[in-house]
Parts: structure tokens; C-alpha cells; sequence
């Protein structure tokens, strides 16, 4: 079994996908519209896992971001992006550090260090 996408409800989707196309450069895949109101956006590689943001005019509920973590792997966190908080490292091999998306949901930015 192979994990495709996550699916995130976003409150506003242009910018959401300022923060991850944009800022983070993750590709937009595909967009559509389903149904009036209601607009997708798969962010990701053709054939790799995808971030699916699905943006609905019709809904009033509180996005939920508490105790979501996507992490994205980059060769250096030198080069990488403003930072909520870290730069953690648990061993000697890999560090990371955390930045919010426009909606709250945790980032994680890692950098395996390769022998």
C-alpha cells in the first residue's frame, strides 16, 4: 500500500497555495471544482504523495489544524524558510524545525544528514 495525499480544508485557497506553492514550492498537480463552491487543489509530484486542499464556500466550521504535522525533507535548513520553532535535533543524523501554513496546520522541515 502506498500513502497518495492528506487532505487539508483551507479557509482561503489562493492563500494556501501562496504558502505551499509559493513558499514552499510544492507544484500544483490539478485544480477543480467538483461542485459550485467548492474548489481542490492537489498539490505534489505526478506520481509521488499529494496535499489535497479542498476550499468550500458553504462551510462555516472552524478549520481544524491542532495536532496535524506534515514534514517535508530538504537538503539543507540553512537555505529553508521562516521558522515557528526549532531547529530540533533528536540524533546526529537528522534536525528539523516546524513552520505554521496560512490555516495552522504544523510544517515540518527536515534534513537527513546522509553518510
Amino acid at each position: 500500500m502506498d500513502f497518495c495525499w492528506i487532505t487539508l480544508n483551507v479557509k482561503n485557497m489562493e492563500e494556501s497555495l501562496k504558502f505551499y506553492n509559493g513558499l514552499l514550492g510544492i507544484k500544483i498537480f490539478r485544480r477543480f471544482s467538483p461542485n459550485p463552491g467548492v474548489n481542490i487543489a492537489m498539490v505534489g509530484e505526478k506520481y509521488g504523495p499529494k496535499i489535497e486542499l479542498i476550499c468550500s464556500e458553504n462551510n462555516n466550521s472552524k478549520i481544524q489544524s491542532r495536532g496535524i504535522s506534515i514534514g517535508f525533507e530538504v537538503k539543507s535548513l540553512d537555505k529553508a524558510v521562516a521558522i515557528k520553532k526549532g531547529p530540533v535535533s533528536p540524533s546526529p543524523k537528522v534536525r528539523f524545525f516546524f513552520i505554521e501554513d496560512p490555516d495552522g496546520v504544523e510544517i515540518q522541515i527536515v534534513e537527513n544528514m546522509r553518510e
